[in-house]
């Protein structure tokens, strides 16, 4: 993904190996290739075993990459000390979990200082912004309750502003509204928009859930197998898709006012241990080819604002 801004986070080339025992290794990222604008809100959407979560842990600076660069504000996060990847991760980044991981017997207000108690801010600052951001978040009456005096939407109101605690450059949202309810998920989806409008702030959210992405993102990029299969801006990619997977994915969403049977995707994705030679969606792809199953496509541009990696490529030769 291109823009003129410059990118807050910038993905080249990165692989991700787990070494199980000589001569045996496990590659879980095959080459990704991402940029994140200053602003921007990019939704990362893959089923269970995508390599998404693998590629947050790499964003969040909780793992490094086996190849490839990753550029944070300008910092190149791949040269950097363990030591110093904690400093930048307490100052830059900002994290939304799905399990909200707030520390229990001790209050919203507490739970909301914590980072800046790692990052050496003065008691009566702390507690300033802490109340501050809680009551941005709509939690000033909560700011004395435990975890557990809390409902599930607002122990994740909480947590959002705990990520904002240390004026991150980026805030990371893994799954933030699976453990949610409809209405809830609403909220805190339309907390993110106006956090990000407000602050200009860049997020970046994994989902499994490609109309959640469709709510909120500005970007979008499909993961299927270790790799990036579509991506570019969210309107473009879901009214035409250009690559199979895509396409499938919105096939089975369900459709309001709409009574037919959902369109499931046939098989299932392949494991790490047995990922085919070629395309990772090859062996559930209708338009697959020879090609498809001896080799992996790279991500290429269809437009200015929109990629895919797909031998076929939908757009291009009018598949339907």
């Amino acid at each position: 993904m291109s823009g003129e801004k410059q990118p807050i986070i910038r993905l080249r080339g990165i692989v991700k190996r787990f070494y199980i025992g000589q001569p045996n290794e496990l590659e879980i990222l095959h080459g990704i290739d991402l940029d994140v604008n200053e602003g921007e809100f990019v939704a990362i959407v893959g089923e269970s075993g995508s390599g998404k979560s693998t590629l947050m842990n790499i964003v969040g600076a909780l793992d490094k990459p086996t190849q490839g660069s990753y550029l944070l504000d300008g910092i190149d996060m791949t040269a950097a000390k363990d030591g110093e990847l904690s400093a930048l991760r307490c100052r830059k980044i900002g994290f939304v979990f799905q399990t909200f991981n707030l520390i229990g017997r001790t209050s919203a207000l507490k739970n909301v200082e914590l980072p800046m108690l790692y990052n050496g801010v003065g008691a009566a600052k702390r507690t300033a912004r802490a109340r501050e951001l809680l009551e941005l978040v709509g939690m000033e009456k909560r700011m004395d309750h435990q975890p557990n005096e809390l409902s599930g939407g607002q122990k994740q109101r909480v947590a959002i502003a705990r990520a904002m605690a240390n004026d991150p450059a980026v805030l990371l949202a893994d799954e933030p509204t699976t453990a949610l309810d409809v209405t809830i998920q609403k909220q805190i989806l339309n907390l993110f928009l106006e956090l990000q409008e407000s602050d200009r702030m860049s997020i970046m959210m994994v989902t499994h859930d490609i109309g959640v992405a469709a709510q909120v993102a500005d970007q979008i990029a499909i993961m299927y197998g270790g790799i990036i299969l579509e991506c570019g801006a969210t309107r473009q990619v879901l009214e035409t898709p250009a690559n199979p997977y895509t396409k499938a994915l919105i096939a089975a969403l369900p459709k309001s006012g709409n009574r037919e049977r959902l369109v499931a995707i046939e098989g299932q994705p392949p494991t790490i241990v047995h990922m085919p030679p070629g395309c990772p969606f090859s062996n559930r792809c209708a338009y697959a080819t020879e090609a498809c199953r001896q080799s992996v496509p790279e991500l290429k541009p269809i437009n200015e604002h929109h990629m895919t990696a797909c031998h076929m490529n939908l757009v291009t030769s009018g598949g339907k």
